[in-house]
């Protein structure tokens, strides 16, 4: 490993784009840390010792605590290039620019357009939710108000935009899928604080034999769920096919066999995202507002919503949230597969090229035997997807750990440490380096 990682720096262009992705996350970090102007920092410190904030506290790194100029995150660049991702399957014309290498480039034009306007809605949101709530501070007059509210908006919505542009020169000069590793960093840096909460709540003061075994229970829940995300991202059904031959000149060619990787995650971590988006959103807007907390049929169905009440031993009806989020990470699996592979393109592509699986004829008969391969292993990768985001939320409820790295966290983690080391693996070989993966 030590012996890689210097072959690693040998190599001259991969130690610049290395040092450039560096250089970048030190520059994303400084900015998590800058207060935007007018608001009072107290109260967001506050807010998140309440409900559903955990995951929204690991992804922005703790800026939207510290309610930094980068508190918004590259949340609104995902939402963007989720909502592209659909309407180019809904909208033929899109589907032609996406196959084009031009017309990609006009796609992710539009993209960034839209994740502006969604940080400008989203920070005007904010702002003004800052406003009715009494959070800003100095503005004793309604000019003064006015130009605090332009200011914050301004500053949170420049702040998503740096952050896209950080993400974007990073895929383009340095290592792996930028906006992926800036989402990773802010996850990472929240670790050792969560850490430093495990060890202070179930280790430190204890008895020797309690304090040891609870590190090694601890231990343990993470390295299982850091295997089962590494086997998710990883398993795949392989679909044997077998090209005919054909007559070239005086010569048969093809003939040979392949395969069609069917991933068993197909969709990711995005429905783990978008399940927990659904469940939280709500979560957040009524505790800006202050309207969390009751005993009224919402504010109860609030705190069923909210992950930090599942599980919890004398609040067992909570924890129909959890089953709701099962569901939803089940049918956004689903659906999410239904818009990214298209079985019936694939048939029809390989039926063009003279290829067919064994036992199955070409054309629906091959559309039909893929869809009902998809929808199996997708139901296995939906749930183990469910099982990691549960285990530590289990946790949690059962120890009341309060930590903000969760299944969801690992998953991404895990997931774009993998695909980035696959990357510089690839380009340490072309070079006859051996790389990490051995």
């Amino acid at each position: 490993m030590l012996q890689a990682v210097k072959d690693v720096f040998k190599v001259k262009d991969l130690r610049k784009r290395l040092l450039f992705t560096f250089f970048m996350l030190v520059v994303v970090r400084i900015g998590s840390q800058l207060p935007v102007p007018n608001v009072n920092p107290d109260v967001f410190k506050e807010l998140f010792t309440g409900d559903g904030m955990n995951f929204f506290d690991a992804i922005t790194g703790g800026s939207f605590e510290k309610m930094s100029v980068f508190a918004l995150n590259i949340t609104p660049y995902i939402t963007s290039s989720i909502i592209m991702q659909l309407l180019t399957i809904a909208f033929p014309k899109l589907e032609e620019l996406n196959r084009d290498q031009d017309g990609r480039k006009v796609i992710i034009q539009i993209t960034r357009y839209v994740t502006v306007g969604l940080a400008l809605m989203e920070s005007l949101a904010m702002a003004i939710g800052f406003k009715r709530s009494g959070y800003l501070t100095n503005v004793e007059t309604t000019g003064q108000t006015v130009l605090a509210i332009i200011v914050i908006v301004a500053v949170l919505t420049a702040g998503s935009a740096v952050l896209m542009w950080i993400g974007e020169r990073i895929t383009e000069r340095g290592v792996g899928n930028g906006i992926s590793i800036v989402l990773v960093i802010n996850i990472v840096s929240r670790i050792p604080a969560d850490l430093t909460t495990l060890y202070n709540q179930f280790v430190k003061g204890k008895s020797i034999p309690r304090g040891v075994l609870a590190a090694v229970i601890i231990i343990l829940i993470i390295c299982a769920v850091v295997a089962l995300v590494v086997y998710l991202q990883n398993a795949e059904r392989r679909i044997p096919v077998q090209y005919s031959q054909k007559m070239q000149g005086r010569r048969l060619a093809g003939g040979a066999g392949s395969h069609i990787p069917l991933k068993v995650n197909t969709g990711g971590v995005i429905p783990v995202i978008f399940a927990q988006s659904i469940l939280q959103t709500p979560v957040i807007i009524a505790s800006l507002i202050g309207k969390s907390g009751g005993t009224t049929f919402w504010g109860k169905v609030l705190r069923g919503m909210s992950q930090s009440n599942w599980f919890k031993p004398d609040e067992w009806i909570y924890t129909i949230g959890a089953v709701v989020y099962v569901v939803l990470i089940i049918l956004f699996a689903y659906f999410y597969t239904a818009i990214t592979f298209n079985p019936l393109e694939i048939a029809d592509n390989m039926k063009k090229r003279g290829g067919f699986i064994p036992g199955i004829r070409p054309g629906k008969p091959t559309s039909d035997y893929l869809q009902n391969i998809l929808n199996y292993i997708v139901f296995i990768g939906a749930v183990g997807l469910s099982i990691v985001s549960l285990l530590p939320i289990v946790f949690n409820g059962l120890f009341s750990a309060g930590v903000s790295f969760g299944g969801t966290s690992i998953i991404i983690v895990v997931g774009v440490i993998i695909e980035t080391l696959k990357q510089i693996e690839s380009q340490m070989m072309v070079r006859n380096y051996k790389g990490f993966l051995d």
